[in-house]
C-alpha cells in the first residue's frame, strides 16, 4: 500500500491487531485459575493464603522475566522476542492440565510467569518502532484493550469449557490459542525498515519524531536506574499493577463470598464489569491526544489525563457498600480507568526513553509491578483468611478496595516529584557499552 507524509496505512494497524490478539490470549492464560478457584477449591482444598501464594508465585517469575526478556528483546528484536515468549508461555498454559496438587499448580504458575514476562515488553517496543510518539499512546491503548476483551472472554467460555470436558481443556484451548497466533506473528511481523510492505512515505511518517540516540545497542539496567525518569515508570508499576491482579484474581471469589453467586451465576457479572472496561479504557489513549488538540502540551496533556483516572477509581471504595450491580459498575470503571492509566504509563517510556531502551525500561517497570503483584496477593490472602474466620469476609474485602482506590493518586504524586515533566532524556555516551 503506497503512503504519504503524514499518513497510516492498514499494515501498521495489523502489527497493533497481533498485539492485540497476543495480549488477549495473555490475559485469558492468566484469568483462567481464578475462574476455576470454586472447581479446585473442592478439588485441592487449598486456603486462601495458599492460593494467594501459587498466585505470588507466579508474579515472581513473572517479574523476573519482565526483566530478562526486556533485555533479551532490545538485543535479539522484537520478532523473535516475541515468539520465543508466546510458544513458551502457551506450552506452559498447557503444562497446568498436567497437574494435580497446590505444588504442581506453583510449578507451573512459575513457567507460565517466566515465560509470560515477554508481552508488554515485545508490545510496547513494538509500538515504538512502527508509531511517532504522537499516536502510541492511542496504539497502546487498542492492543492494550486486549486485555479487556481476554477477561470479557474467559469468563464466557472457561467455566463452559470446564464444567463440559473438565478442568484440565481450559488450559489446553487457550495454549493451543497461543501456538496459532505464532503462525501469524512469523510471516506478518519485521521492523519497518525491513517490511516489504512499508512505503518510502510511510517510513517518512514513522519517523517523523526520531529521537536522537535511537539507534545503538541495548542500554544496561545500572545505566537506567540512574534516571529518575525510570523511577517515576518503576514506581507507578509497583503501586497500580498489584489492582488490575487483585480484579483478576480475586473478583469471581468477592462475587462468591459476599454476593453468594457461584461462577455459574457470577459470569455474567465478570462479562459486564470486563465490558465496561474494554469500552470506556479506549479513553485512555484517545484523552490526551484530545488535550493536545486542545492546546494542551504533550506533557500537560499526558498528566491530566492519568490525573483524571487516577480519580476515577477512587468510587471503588464504595463496591462492598453496595448492590452487586452497582460494585458490577463501580469496579468496571476502576478497571477502565487502570487500563487507561497504564496506557498513558506505558507510554511515558517512549516519551522520555530512546528506542534501544524502551524494552529494558518497561522490563524493570513490569518486574517491578510484579514484585507488588506478589506481596499483594499473600496480603489478600492472609486478610481474607483472617476476616473469614471471623465471620466478615467482606470487611476483609473493604480493606482491599481501600488499597485499590487509593494506589493511583499516591502514585501519581510520587511520580509527578520524580519526573515534572515527560520529555526525552540524554543517555550518557558511555552507557551502552557492553
Amino acid at each position: 500500500m503506497e503512503s504519504t507524509p503524514g499518513t497510516v496505512s492498514r499494515y501498521r494497524w495489523i502489527i497493533c491487531l497481533l498485539l492485540f490478539l497476543a495480549t488477549t490470549i495473555n490475559y485469558i492464560d492468566r484469568q483462567i485459575l481464578a475462574l476455576l478457584k470454586p472447581i479446585l477449591d473442592d478439588e485441592l482444598r487449598w486456603t486462601n493464603e495458599e492460593y494467594g501464594s501459587v498466585n505470588a508465585a507466579f508474579q515472581g517469575a513473572y517479574a523476573i522475566g519482565l526483566l530478562c526478556f526486556g533485555l533479551f528483546i532490545d538485543r535479539v528484536g522484537t520478532k523473535i522476542g516475541y515468539a520465543v515468549s508466546i510458544a513458551a508461555w502457551s506450552l506452559s498454559a498447557i503444562g497446568h492440565a498436567f497437574v494435580g496438587s497446590v505444588r504442581g499448580f506453583f510449578a507451573a504458575r512459575v513457567a507460565l510467569g517466566l515465560s509470560e514476562g515477554g508481552n508488554f515488553p515485545s508490545a510496547i517496543k513494538a509500538v515504538a518502532l512502527w508509531f511517532p510518539r504522537k499516536e502510541r499512546a492511542y496504539a497502546t491503548a487498542l492492543f492494550n484493550s486486549g486485555a479487556n476483551v481476554g477477561a470479557i472472554v474467559a469468563p464466557a467460555m472457561i467455566p463452559l469449557i470446564a464444567l463440559t470436558w473438565g478442568w484440565q481443556s481450559a488450559f489446553i484451548v487457550a495454549g493451543l490459542a497461543g501456538l496459532l497466533w505464532l503462525f501469524l506473528w512469523i510471516p506478518f511481523y519485521n521492523v519497518p525498515e525491513k517490511s516489504k510492505r512499508v512505503s518510502a512515505g510511510e517510513l517518512e511518517h514513522i519517523n517523523s519524531d526520531k529521537e536522537a540516540g535511537a539507534d545503538g545497542p541495548a542500554v544496561r539496567w545500572l545505566t537506567i536506574l540512574r534516571y529518575p525518569q525510570a523511577w517515576s515508570f518503576i514506581v507507578g508499576k509497583f503501586l497500580t499493577d498489584p489492582v488490575w491482579w487483585f480484579f483478576l484474581i480475586w473478583l469471581p471469589d468477592f462475587f462468591k463470598k459476599t454476593r453468594g453467586l457461584d461462577i455459574k451465576k457470577s459470569w455474567l457479572h465478570l462479562v459486564i464489569i470486563y465490558a465496561i472496561v474494554t469500552v470506556l479504557s479506549i479513553v485512555g489513549g484517545w484523552l490526551a491526544g484530545y488535550l493536545v488538540k486542545r492546546g494542551f502540551s504533550a506533557n500537560r496533556a499526558r498528566k491530566t489525563a492519568m490525573f483524571i483516572f487516577a480519580v476515577a477509581v477512587l468510587p471503588v471504595l464504595l463496591a462492598t457498600r453496595t448492590g452487586e450491580w452497582v460494585a458490577v459498575l463501580l469496579i468496571g470503571i476502576a478497571g477502565a480507568a487502570h487500563q487507561a492509566w497504564s496506557a498513558n504509563l506505558f507510554t511515558t517510556v517512549s516519551d522520555m526513553f530512546p528506542k534501544r531502551a524502551v524494552a529494558s525500561v518497561v522490563g524493570i517497570g513490569g518486574m517491578a509491578g510484579s514484585i507488588g503483584g506478589i506481596l499483594f496477593p499473600i496480603y489478600a490472602g492472609k486478610l481474607l483468611d483472617r476476616f473469614t474466620a471471623a465471620g466478615n469476609v467482606t470487611a476483609g474485602y473493604a480493606i482491599l478496595f481501600v488499597v485499590c482506590g487509593t494506589a493511583y493518586l499516591v502514585a501519581f504524586g510520587v511520580g509527578h516529584l520524580l519526573a515534572p515533566r515527560f520529555e526525552p532524556v540524554k543517555l550518557q555516551a558511555d552507557s551502552s557499552r557492553p
